[in-house]
Protein backbone atom coordinates (compact mmCIF):
# COMPACT_ATOMS: atom_id res chain seq x y z
CA UNK A 1 0.00 0.00 0.00
CA UNK A 2 0.71 3.90 -0.65
CA UNK A 3 1.83 5.57 2.98
CA UNK A 4 1.23 9.45 3.40
CA UNK A 5 4.17 10.31 5.15
CA UNK A 6 2.70 14.03 4.44
CA UNK A 7 -0.10 13.95 6.65
CA UNK A 8 -0.25 16.04 9.85
CA UNK A 9 -1.06 14.70 12.97
CA UNK A 10 -1.77 16.35 16.19
CA UNK A 11 0.10 14.38 19.01
CA UNK A 12 -0.84 17.09 21.27
CA UNK A 13 -2.69 15.94 24.21
CA UNK A 14 -2.27 12.13 23.07
CA UNK A 15 0.15 11.47 26.17
CA UNK A 16 2.67 12.28 23.72
CA UNK A 17 6.44 12.97 25.56
CA UNK A 18 7.52 14.74 22.49
CA UNK A 19 4.74 17.30 22.46
CA UNK A 20 3.00 17.05 25.89
CA UNK A 21 6.18 17.76 27.84
CA UNK A 22 7.26 20.67 25.81
CA UNK A 23 6.29 22.86 29.21
CA UNK A 24 8.28 20.72 31.37
CA UNK A 25 11.29 20.90 28.73
CA UNK A 26 11.21 24.22 27.10
CA UNK A 27 8.97 26.21 29.64
CA UNK A 28 6.92 26.85 26.83
CA UNK A 29 4.71 24.71 24.45
CA UNK A 30 4.85 27.09 22.05
CA UNK A 31 7.75 25.70 20.15
CA UNK A 32 7.64 22.83 17.55
CA UNK A 33 8.85 19.87 18.47
CA UNK A 34 11.66 18.21 17.01
CA UNK A 35 14.12 16.85 19.97
CA UNK A 36 13.49 13.47 21.26
CA UNK A 37 13.74 10.82 18.71
CA UNK A 38 10.31 9.79 17.55
CA UNK A 39 8.71 9.87 14.34
CA UNK A 40 5.76 11.99 13.56
CA UNK A 41 4.06 9.25 11.15
CA UNK A 42 1.77 6.47 11.98
CA UNK A 43 3.71 2.99 11.36
CA UNK A 44 3.23 0.31 9.24
CA UNK A 45 -0.52 -0.62 8.70
CA UNK A 46 -0.12 -4.57 9.21
CA UNK A 47 1.26 -3.34 12.65
CA UNK A 48 -1.80 -0.87 13.47
CA UNK A 49 -3.88 -3.97 12.21
CA UNK A 50 -1.98 -6.57 14.86
CA UNK A 51 -2.37 -4.56 17.71
CA UNK A 52 -6.24 -3.39 16.50
CA UNK A 53 -6.83 -7.57 16.78
CA UNK A 54 -4.97 -7.81 19.86
CA UNK A 55 -7.39 -5.15 21.38
CA UNK A 56 -10.41 -6.12 20.50
CA UNK A 57 -9.94 -9.95 21.99
CA UNK A 58 -10.68 -7.81 25.43
CA UNK A 59 -8.39 -9.89 27.46
CA UNK A 60 -5.09 -8.86 28.39
CA UNK A 61 -4.03 -10.81 31.10
CA UNK A 62 0.15 -11.66 31.72
CA UNK A 63 1.63 -12.43 28.49
CA UNK A 64 3.89 -14.87 27.08
CA UNK A 65 6.44 -14.39 24.51
CA UNK A 66 6.18 -17.36 22.06
CA UNK A 67 9.52 -18.54 19.99
CA UNK A 68 8.01 -16.81 17.40
CA UNK A 69 9.33 -13.61 18.31
CA UNK A 70 13.08 -13.97 18.73
CA UNK A 71 12.83 -16.09 15.34
CA UNK A 72 11.20 -13.22 13.61
CA UNK A 73 14.22 -11.07 14.86
CA UNK A 74 16.51 -13.46 13.87
CA UNK A 75 15.20 -13.52 10.30
CA UNK A 76 14.95 -9.94 9.97
CA UNK A 77 19.04 -10.22 11.12
CA UNK A 78 19.93 -12.52 8.66
CA UNK A 79 18.42 -11.26 6.33
CA UNK A 80 19.18 -7.53 6.75
CA UNK A 81 22.62 -7.40 8.36
CA UNK A 82 23.90 -10.76 7.11
CA UNK A 83 24.34 -12.78 10.23
CA UNK A 84 21.49 -15.43 12.37
CA UNK A 85 21.73 -15.45 15.96
CA UNK A 86 21.43 -17.89 18.32
CA UNK A 87 17.78 -17.54 19.49
CA UNK A 88 18.77 -19.21 22.68
CA UNK A 89 21.39 -16.65 23.33
CA UNK A 90 18.74 -13.50 22.88
CA UNK A 91 16.80 -12.12 25.90
CA UNK A 92 13.71 -9.82 25.91
CA UNK A 93 14.32 -6.52 27.64
CA UNK A 94 12.00 -3.21 27.40
CA UNK A 95 14.66 -0.89 25.75
CA UNK A 96 18.72 -0.92 24.72
CA UNK A 97 19.22 1.97 27.09
CA UNK A 98 17.86 -0.25 30.10
CA UNK A 99 19.69 -2.97 29.19
CA UNK A 100 23.25 -1.24 28.45
CA UNK A 101 22.12 0.26 32.25
CA UNK A 102 21.77 -3.76 33.92
CA UNK A 103 24.71 -4.58 31.85
CA UNK A 104 26.74 -1.54 33.36
CA UNK A 105 25.53 -2.92 36.69
CA UNK A 106 25.92 -6.59 36.23
CA UNK A 107 30.07 -6.57 34.17
CA UNK A 108 31.23 -3.85 36.37
CA UNK A 109 31.97 -2.40 39.97
CA UNK A 110 31.13 1.01 41.10
CA UNK A 111 34.31 3.59 39.87
CA UNK A 112 34.90 1.39 36.77
CA UNK A 113 35.09 3.61 34.09
CA UNK A 114 33.03 3.41 30.86
CA UNK A 115 34.46 4.68 27.52
CA UNK A 116 32.39 6.11 24.53
CA UNK A 117 33.02 8.10 21.67
CA UNK A 118 31.30 11.84 21.93
CA UNK A 119 29.14 13.69 20.89
CA UNK A 120 26.73 10.50 21.67
CA UNK A 121 23.20 10.84 23.22
CA UNK A 122 23.18 12.04 26.15
CA UNK A 123 21.51 8.49 28.04
CA UNK A 124 25.48 7.53 27.45
CA UNK A 125 26.65 9.71 30.15
CA UNK A 126 22.77 9.17 32.77
CA UNK A 127 23.05 5.42 32.64
CA UNK A 128 26.84 5.62 33.32
CA UNK A 129 27.00 8.37 36.20
CA UNK A 130 23.61 6.71 37.79
CA UNK A 131 25.13 3.46 38.04
CA UNK A 132 28.13 5.28 40.06
CA UNK A 133 30.46 4.42 37.11
CA UNK A 134 33.24 6.92 35.63
CA UNK A 135 32.60 8.54 31.84
CA UNK A 136 35.65 8.28 30.08
CA UNK A 137 34.91 10.41 26.46
CA UNK A 138 36.81 9.51 23.65
CA UNK A 139 36.63 13.39 21.35
CA UNK A 140 35.80 12.46 17.79
CA UNK A 141 37.60 14.89 15.36
CA UNK A 142 35.56 16.83 12.73
CA UNK A 143 37.26 17.18 9.45
CA UNK A 144 37.18 19.69 7.25
CA UNK A 145 34.51 18.64 5.03
CA UNK A 146 32.35 18.48 7.99
CA UNK A 147 32.50 14.56 8.50
CA UNK A 148 33.57 13.31 11.89
CA UNK A 149 36.66 10.35 12.73
CA UNK A 150 37.91 8.89 15.63
CA UNK A 151 40.83 9.83 17.20
CA UNK A 152 42.47 5.96 17.68
CA UNK A 153 45.76 7.16 19.56
CA UNK A 154 43.31 8.99 22.07
CA UNK A 155 40.43 5.49 21.69
CA UNK A 156 43.63 3.50 21.92
CA UNK A 157 44.85 5.22 25.32
CA UNK A 158 41.65 5.57 26.65
CA UNK A 159 40.73 1.88 26.57
CA UNK A 160 43.25 0.69 28.65
CA UNK A 161 41.46 2.34 31.59
CA UNK A 162 38.03 0.97 31.02
CA UNK A 163 35.99 -1.63 31.88
CA UNK A 164 33.19 -1.06 29.14
CA UNK A 165 33.35 0.14 25.80
CA UNK A 166 29.51 1.05 24.88
CA UNK A 167 29.30 1.74 20.72
CA UNK A 168 26.85 3.80 19.07
CA UNK A 169 25.89 1.65 15.64
CA UNK A 170 25.13 3.44 13.97
CA UNK A 171 26.17 6.59 15.60
CA UNK A 172 23.79 9.09 17.25
CA UNK A 173 23.80 12.19 16.66
CA UNK A 174 26.40 12.38 13.90
CA UNK A 175 24.68 10.08 11.61
CA UNK A 176 28.01 7.92 10.94
CA UNK A 177 27.51 4.58 9.67
CA UNK A 178 30.65 2.87 10.36
CA UNK A 179 32.79 1.37 8.21
CA UNK A 180 34.00 -2.63 8.89
CA UNK A 181 37.83 -1.31 9.44
CA UNK A 182 36.75 1.44 11.44
CA UNK A 183 34.95 -1.26 13.70
CA UNK A 184 37.91 -3.79 13.58
CA UNK A 185 40.06 -1.07 14.92
CA UNK A 186 37.83 -0.35 18.08
CA UNK A 187 36.78 -3.68 18.98
CA UNK A 188 40.68 -5.23 18.40
CA UNK A 189 41.69 -2.18 20.94
CA UNK A 190 39.06 -3.16 23.45
CA UNK A 191 39.17 -6.97 23.28
CA UNK A 192 43.60 -6.79 23.62
CA UNK A 193 42.82 -5.02 26.75
CA UNK A 194 39.64 -6.58 28.17
CA UNK A 195 37.38 -3.82 27.50
CA UNK A 196 33.70 -5.43 27.40
CA UNK A 197 32.16 -4.41 23.66
CA UNK A 198 28.39 -3.69 24.08
CA UNK A 199 26.77 -2.49 20.67
CA UNK A 200 23.97 -0.31 20.48
CA UNK A 201 22.81 -1.09 17.02
CA UNK A 202 18.98 0.38 17.47
CA UNK A 203 19.26 2.89 14.72
CA UNK A 204 20.87 -0.19 12.00
CA UNK A 205 17.71 -0.05 9.69
CA UNK A 206 17.80 3.75 9.67
CA UNK A 207 20.51 4.15 6.67
CA UNK A 208 20.82 6.25 3.64
CA UNK A 209 22.65 7.22 0.74
CA UNK A 210 23.68 4.07 -0.65
CA UNK A 211 25.53 3.20 2.62
CA UNK A 212 25.11 0.00 4.44
CA UNK A 213 25.46 -0.87 8.31
CA UNK A 214 27.73 -3.90 9.53
CA UNK A 215 26.86 -5.55 12.60
CA UNK A 216 29.68 -5.61 15.27
CA UNK A 217 29.59 -8.82 15.57
CA UNK A 218 30.32 -9.42 11.61
CA UNK A 219 33.63 -7.79 11.29
CA UNK A 220 35.56 -10.63 13.04
CA UNK A 221 34.70 -14.03 13.52
CA UNK A 222 35.65 -14.45 16.86
CA UNK A 223 33.40 -11.41 17.79
CA UNK A 224 30.05 -13.17 18.59
CA UNK A 225 31.56 -14.85 21.31
CA UNK A 226 32.52 -11.76 22.57
CA UNK A 227 31.03 -8.54 21.83
CA UNK A 228 26.87 -7.79 23.03
CA UNK A 229 24.31 -6.54 20.32
CA UNK A 230 21.25 -4.34 21.34
CA UNK A 231 18.57 -4.45 18.48
CA UNK A 232 15.06 -3.15 18.62
CA UNK A 233 12.43 -2.26 15.51
CA UNK A 234 10.98 0.69 18.19
CA UNK A 235 13.04 3.47 16.03
CA UNK A 236 12.41 1.57 13.04
CA UNK A 237 9.29 1.60 12.90
CA UNK A 238 8.05 4.33 15.73
CA UNK A 239 7.13 2.08 18.15
CA UNK A 240 9.46 3.62 21.08
CA UNK A 241 6.15 3.75 23.57
CA UNK A 242 5.41 -0.20 23.30
CA UNK A 243 9.01 -0.59 24.86
CA UNK A 244 10.67 -3.79 23.70
CA UNK A 245 14.07 -4.62 22.54
CA UNK A 246 16.56 -7.81 22.36
CA UNK A 247 19.86 -8.17 23.73
CA UNK A 248 22.22 -10.96 21.58
CA UNK A 249 24.57 -12.27 23.77
CA UNK A 250 27.99 -13.93 23.22
CA UNK A 251 27.53 -16.70 25.74
CA UNK A 252 25.23 -18.37 28.20
CA UNK A 253 26.73 -17.73 30.88
CA UNK A 254 26.08 -14.10 30.41
CA UNK A 255 22.83 -14.31 29.38
CA UNK A 256 22.03 -16.46 32.80
CA UNK A 257 23.34 -13.12 34.71
CA UNK A 258 21.11 -10.53 32.59
CA UNK A 259 18.01 -12.97 32.83
CA UNK A 260 18.31 -13.35 36.58
CA UNK A 261 18.82 -9.78 37.28
CA UNK A 262 15.50 -8.80 35.42
CA UNK A 263 13.98 -11.41 37.19
CA UNK A 264 14.77 -10.42 40.39
CA UNK A 265 13.00 -7.41 39.65
CA UNK A 266 9.52 -9.42 37.73
CA UNK A 267 10.68 -7.56 34.68
CA UNK A 268 9.99 -10.11 32.18
CA UNK A 269 6.95 -10.46 30.51
CA UNK A 270 6.08 -5.92 29.64
CA UNK A 271 2.52 -5.45 27.78
CA UNK A 272 0.22 -7.53 26.01
CA UNK A 273 1.18 -5.49 22.84
CA UNK A 274 4.41 -5.43 22.77
CA UNK A 275 5.79 -8.52 21.38
CA UNK A 276 2.71 -8.33 18.63
CA UNK A 277 3.81 -5.38 17.55
CA UNK A 278 7.38 -6.14 17.13
CA UNK A 279 6.72 -9.75 15.48
CA UNK A 280 4.14 -7.75 12.68
CA UNK A 281 6.87 -5.15 12.32
CA UNK A 282 9.81 -7.59 11.33
CA UNK A 283 7.58 -9.75 9.59
CA UNK A 284 5.47 -7.36 7.80
CA UNK A 285 7.32 -3.80 8.09
CA UNK A 286 9.24 -4.29 4.73
CA UNK A 287 6.65 -2.17 2.69
CA UNK A 288 6.55 0.61 5.37
CA UNK A 289 10.41 0.80 5.66
CA UNK A 290 11.17 1.11 2.10
CA UNK A 291 8.67 3.96 1.79
CA UNK A 292 9.73 5.89 4.72
CA UNK A 293 13.61 5.93 4.20
CA UNK A 294 13.64 8.13 1.09
CA UNK A 295 11.30 10.46 2.60
CA UNK A 296 13.39 11.06 5.42
CA UNK A 297 16.44 11.03 3.07
CA UNK A 298 14.52 13.75 1.06
CA UNK A 299 13.90 15.86 4.87
CA UNK A 300 18.32 15.80 5.12
CA UNK A 301 18.32 17.06 1.85
CA UNK A 302 15.83 19.79 2.24
CA UNK A 303 17.35 21.36 5.76
CA UNK A 304 20.38 20.87 4.23
CA UNK A 305 19.73 22.99 0.63
CA UNK A 306 17.75 25.33 3.38
CA UNK A 307 20.36 26.48 5.23
CA UNK A 308 23.03 26.76 2.70
CA UNK A 309 20.85 29.43 0.72
CA UNK A 310 19.07 31.26 3.65
CA UNK A 311 21.12 29.90 7.08
CA UNK A 312 24.99 29.91 6.08
CA UNK A 313 25.52 30.76 9.69
CA UNK A 314 24.04 26.90 10.43
CA UNK A 315 26.04 24.05 9.31
CA UNK A 316 23.46 20.92 9.25
CA UNK A 317 25.76 17.44 9.66
CA UNK A 318 23.88 15.76 6.63
CA UNK A 319 24.17 12.06 8.19
CA UNK A 320 24.33 8.90 6.66
CA UNK A 321 21.96 7.38 9.34
CA UNK A 322 19.32 7.63 12.29
CA UNK A 323 16.58 10.36 11.49
CA UNK A 324 18.39 13.36 13.31
CA UNK A 325 21.03 16.28 12.06
CA UNK A 326 23.70 17.38 14.01
CA UNK A 327 23.63 21.00 13.14
CA UNK A 328 26.23 23.55 14.06
CA UNK A 329 25.71 26.61 15.03
CA UNK A 330 29.03 27.94 16.49
CA UNK A 331 28.87 31.01 13.60
CA UNK A 332 25.92 32.23 15.37
CA UNK A 333 28.38 33.32 18.03
CA UNK A 334 26.42 32.57 21.32
CA UNK A 335 27.37 30.29 24.66
CA UNK A 336 25.35 27.24 25.13
CA UNK A 337 22.28 29.45 27.33
CA UNK A 338 22.27 31.90 24.43
CA UNK A 339 21.78 29.46 22.16
CA UNK A 340 18.81 27.12 24.00
CA UNK A 341 17.04 30.20 24.31
CA UNK A 342 17.48 31.52 20.69
CA UNK A 343 16.32 28.02 19.77
CA UNK A 344 13.41 28.20 22.22
CA UNK A 345 12.26 32.04 21.77
CA UNK A 346 13.58 33.80 18.92
CA UNK A 347 12.45 30.65 16.80
CA UNK A 348 10.30 28.72 19.03
CA UNK A 349 11.49 25.10 18.15
CA UNK A 350 12.22 22.11 20.78
CA UNK A 351 15.73 21.24 20.05
CA UNK A 352 17.93 19.10 21.43
CA UNK A 353 20.89 21.46 22.96
CA UNK A 354 24.32 20.24 21.67
CA UNK A 355 26.29 19.89 24.89
CA UNK A 356 24.37 17.77 26.54
CA UNK A 357 25.49 15.14 23.36
CA UNK A 358 29.42 15.96 24.78
CA UNK A 359 30.24 18.12 27.94
CA UNK A 360 33.44 19.62 26.04
CA UNK A 361 31.27 20.39 23.05
CA UNK A 362 30.00 24.16 22.25
CA UNK A 363 27.65 25.30 19.69
CA UNK A 364 25.62 22.14 18.37
CA UNK A 365 22.02 20.91 18.51
CA UNK A 366 20.28 18.32 17.52
CA UNK A 367 17.15 18.26 15.10
CA UNK A 368 14.75 15.16 14.42
CA UNK A 369 13.52 15.63 10.98
CA UNK A 370 11.32 12.98 11.01
CA UNK A 371 7.98 14.75 10.73
CA UNK A 372 5.89 16.02 7.55
CA UNK A 373 7.57 18.23 5.32
CA UNK A 374 5.03 20.80 6.34
CA UNK A 375 5.78 20.83 9.78
CA UNK A 376 9.78 21.23 8.95
CA UNK A 377 9.18 23.30 6.45
CA UNK A 378 7.41 25.81 9.05
CA UNK A 379 10.67 24.74 11.33
CA UNK A 380 13.29 26.45 8.87
CA UNK A 381 11.25 29.52 7.54
CA UNK A 382 10.71 30.19 11.57
CA UNK A 383 14.39 29.66 12.41
CA UNK A 384 15.69 31.90 9.06
CA UNK A 385 13.74 34.57 10.47
CA UNK A 386 14.98 34.50 14.18
CA UNK A 387 18.56 34.18 12.32
CA UNK A 388 17.54 36.80 10.62
CA UNK A 389 15.95 39.04 13.66
CA UNK A 390 19.84 38.89 15.05
CA UNK A 391 20.56 41.21 12.27
CA UNK A 392 18.53 43.93 13.11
Amino acid sequence: MKYNFDEVIDRSNKRSSKYDERKKVFGTDDVIPLWVADMDFKTAQPIIDACVKKAQEGIWGYTSRPASYFEAVQEWEEKHNGYKPDTALMSWTIGVVSAMASLIKLCSKPEDKVLFLTPVYAEFYDITENTGRTVVESEMVRQADGSWKVDMDDFAKKAKEAKIFLLCNPHNPLGKVWTPEELKEMVDICLANDVLVISDEIHSDLIFHGKHHTATITVDPSYKDKVVTCVSATKTFNLAGLQSATVIFPNKELKDTFDHYWFSMDIHRNNAFSSVAMEAAYRYGQEWLDQLLPYISANFDYVDDFCKKYIPQIKPNCPDATYLMWLDCRDLGMDDKELVDFFIHKAKLGLNAGYTFGHSLHGYMRLNVACPRATLEKAMKQLKDAVDGLKK
